[in-house]
């Protein structure tokens, strides 16, 4: 089946997908994610290229997208040498996003249906993507690594 041109998402509470909803001007998307810049190859020391993303990408009612909110908490070299409490890269990105999120006028958490785009960031795509291969047509969140497809219901697999 082919990419639809609008993708569906859904809404699941306590899960990679619990930060999603509608708001008075459009749709939102946001998550807490790891990520490496595009073409890193670990090694050592790769603990410092890890970094944890605060993400916020706001979209009009049709799903295209407006603006991406992208703030690095730090890296997972960080995260390990304070697992815990405020100095912890996950505590600080989880306190920005929900900031980001508050920020939002009557903001409800439901499905939402996006358009695909990209963003660069440090190095580090940021979008839902879309491909065809020879079982049909797929969308991916980057750099989620959430995968949509066939029978496009707004379900992902990782």
């Amino acid at each position: 089946m082919a990419v639809p041109q609008v993708i569906p998402i859904a809404y699941e509470p306590k899960n990679r997908t619990e930060s999603i909803g509608r708001y008075a001007d459009g749709q939102f998307l946001g998550s807490i994610t790891y990520a490496f810049p595009q073409g890193f190859r670990p090694d050592d020391g790769w603990e410092e290229h890890k970094r944890l993303y605060a993400v916020l990408h706001t979209f009009d009612t049709e799903g295209r997208h407006r603006d991406s909110e992208i703030w690095c908490a730090g890296t997972w070299a960080e995260q390990q040498r304070h697992p815990d409490g405020e100095d912890s890269v996950l505590f600080r990105a989880r306190a920005h996003l929900g900031k980001l999120l508050r920020s939002l006028p009557r903001r409800s958490y439901t499905d939402i249906a996006i358009r695909p785009f990209r963003r660069t960031v440090d190095g580090v795509l940021f979008g839902l993507v879309t491909g065809e291969d020879a079982e049909g047509g797929w969308a991916e969140l980057h750099p989620d690594r959430l995968g949509f497809g066939d029978p496009w219901d707004g379900t992902y697999d990782t």
